[in-house]
């Protein structure tokens, strides 16, 4: 990679992990990553107050090993970029603000870029530069959206949650069936065990009285409220739970409604690039059935390494660097933080 390519640093704090990347160009240097995810584990979920505070204790260890990692001083980055959403709005502050802090003190632009993009873009770190027009597929525990990029930072937003996320419903049934949070790897564990057509459960808004309206929208809620009806009625009748068989039946409900409407999107915008990504494109089955039935479609998938899954400073860093490459305007040193950030905005 030319030297002349700009060195962007990345910051990551939507949520529960403090992520610190550097970026070249299409190079990634360093991902430094410290999660506060086992001090949520006994509350059953994040609470932003605990995340926030371990923000503000990791960030500055974070930044210094992903420079001593990476054998770069401060003073030769170019730029910064730093989530200023979606997320929460603790968490994403104190990122926020230690990136404004480097930009004021280095004297160099700050880029206030889109978490959910970033779960796209961090495949050019890893398979190349996106081609022109791409259909990105972005599920993980706060979102789960359908959105086409053209030259990879102008996204049109073509679906999204009506109500629990893709994720989100994973950790919610992992609760019902007993099991450690977040539940979504568990379930992913005990599906893998399973059959997935021992219980047939519904498919949200694939009805053809849903598709005019929701072709590319997802919900989730009705499949979740029906693993809690199954459950409770055996429940009920002192039956043992076949987690197993439970797990793998929903798991494949879920993956089964992503990936068909997303290759029906594909196919309606005639795209040929399929990226998915976000935390819970590590899911297994998502992974196998999206691969099968891409191939099926002669549409290329992407889904990048497990590691870049989840949140992480690399997916910041990317979405800078394919900013900062388009010539786009830095952001300003008072911008706010926005926990409702419009997937459509890639910059602000």
């Amino acid at each position: 990679m030319p030297v002349s390519e700009p060195l962007v640093l990345g910051i990551e704090t939507s949520c529960d992990e403090t992520g610190v990347a550097l970026v070249r160009g299409y190079d990634l240097l360093v991902d430094a990553v410290a999660s506060s995810v086992d001090e949520h584990a006994r509350f059953g979920g994040i609470i932003p107050e605990i995340a926030s505070r371990a923000h503000l204790e990791a960030m500055v260890p974070t930044i210094e090993r992903a420079l001593a990692t990476a054998e770069v001083t401060l003073d030769e980055v170019d730029a910064i970029a730093v989530t200023a959403g979606p997320g929460l709005v603790g968490p994403l502050t104190v990122g926020a603000s230690a990136a404004k802090a480097l930009a004021i003190g280095l004297d160099k632009p700050l880029y206030g870029v889109n978490h959910v993009i970033g779960h796209a873009v961090v495949d050019e770190l890893v398979d190349g530069p996106f081609p022109e027009r791409v259909m990105a597929l972005v599920v993980s525990g706060g979102h789960s959206s359908l959105l086409l990029l053209d030259d990879t930072v102008h996204v049109t937003e073509l679906g999204s949650t009506l109500d629990d996320a893709a994720g989100e419903a994973f950790d919610k049934v992992g609760r019902l069936l007993g099991l450690p949070y977040p539940g979504g790897p568990h379930i992913d564990r005990l599906a893998r065990e399973g059959n997935p057509e021992a219980i047939r459960f519904p498919r949200g808004l694939t009805a053809a009285k849903d598709q005019a309206k929701h072709a590319a929208d997802f919900s989730f809620s009705g499949l979740k409220t029906a693993v809690a009806r199954w459950v409770e009625a055996r429940q009920d009748a002192g039956e043992e739970l076949p987690l197993a068989d439970v797990s793998a039946s929903f798991a494949a409900a879920v993956a089964d409604v992503l990936t068909a409407k997303t290759i029906a999107a594909c196919r309606a915008h005639d795209v040929r690039t399929l990226v998915v990504g976000g935390g819970f494109s590590a899911n297994s089955q998502l992974r196998e059935l999206a691969a099968a039935r891409c191939a099926e479609a002669g549409i290329e998938l992407r889904i990048p390494p497990i590691r870049f899954c989840t949140d992480n400073g690399a997916m910041i860093a990317a979405l800078g660097s394919a900013v900062v490459r388009r010539g786009m305007r830095p952001s300003s040193l008072e911008i706010p933080v926005d926990s409702s950030m419009p997937l459509t905005q890639v910059l602000v």
